[in-house]
C-alpha cells in the first residue's frame, strides 16, 4: 500500500551551479576590460578576464589559469584578494568569484585574438558604457557580496 512521504523526506533537487572566476587587475584607479568578440556571449561589450571554475579546480587555481590563457601574465596565490561575490541567475545560476590583483609577472598580451577584440585599462570612474552590467556593478560595488537577477519579493 502506497502512503503519502512526509514532506520532510522529500529529496530536494541541487542548483547545478556554475562557479566563475572574474579578475580585477588594477593599475593604480584603471581597471583591465577585454572586449568580447565571437564568443557567443556578450559579444561587443567588455568584461573582465574570466572564465569557468573546470572540474576538481580550486577557483584560485582557475584564477591563475585564466590570467595566462587569456592576457599571458602569471599570478600567484598571494597576489589575489577576493573582494566580492555575486549570486547571479541567468539563463542558468552563477557563483560569481571577483578577484582583485594589484601585481603580476609578465606583459599583458592578447592570448585570444579570435575572442578577444582587445584588452585595455581604463579609469574606474570612467568605465566604458558597453561594460558587461553585472561586471561594471561587481568592480565598482563597496559590498562583498551581492545577488543578480532574482525577482525578490
Amino acid at each position: 500500500m502506497n502512503q503519502p512521504q512526509p514532506s520532510s523526506l522529500l529529496v530536494k533537487k541541487k542548483t547545478g551551479t556554475f562557479v566563475c572566476a572574474y579578475l580585477i587587475l588594477r593599475q593604480e584607479n584603471d581597471v583591465l576590460l577585454l572586449l568580447r568578440k565571437n564568443t557567443g556571449y556578450c559579444d561587443g561589450h567588455y568584461g573582465l578576464v574570466s572564465g569557468h571554475v573546470e572540474e576538481g579546480e580550486s577557483a584560485t587555481a582557475a584564477m591563475i589559469r585564466e590570467a595566462r590563457e587569456e592576457a599571458g601574465i602569471e599570478l600567484c596565490s598571494s597576489q589575489l584578494k577576493v573582494i566580492h561575490v555575486m549570486h547571479r541567475k541567468s539563463g542558468r545560476l552563477n557563483l560569481d568569484i571577483f578577484f582583485e590583483c594589484r601585481s603580476w609577472q609578465g606583459t599583458i598580451a592578447n592570448q585570444e585574438p579570435e575572442k578577444c577584440a582587445a584588452l585595455e585599462f581604463f579609469p574606474l570612474d570612467h568605465l566604458p558604457s558597453n561594460t558587461i552590467p553585472y561586471v561594471a556593478y561587481a568592480i565598482k560595488s563597496e559590498s562583498f557580496y551581492s545577488e543578480h537577477g532574482w525577482n525578490h519579493l
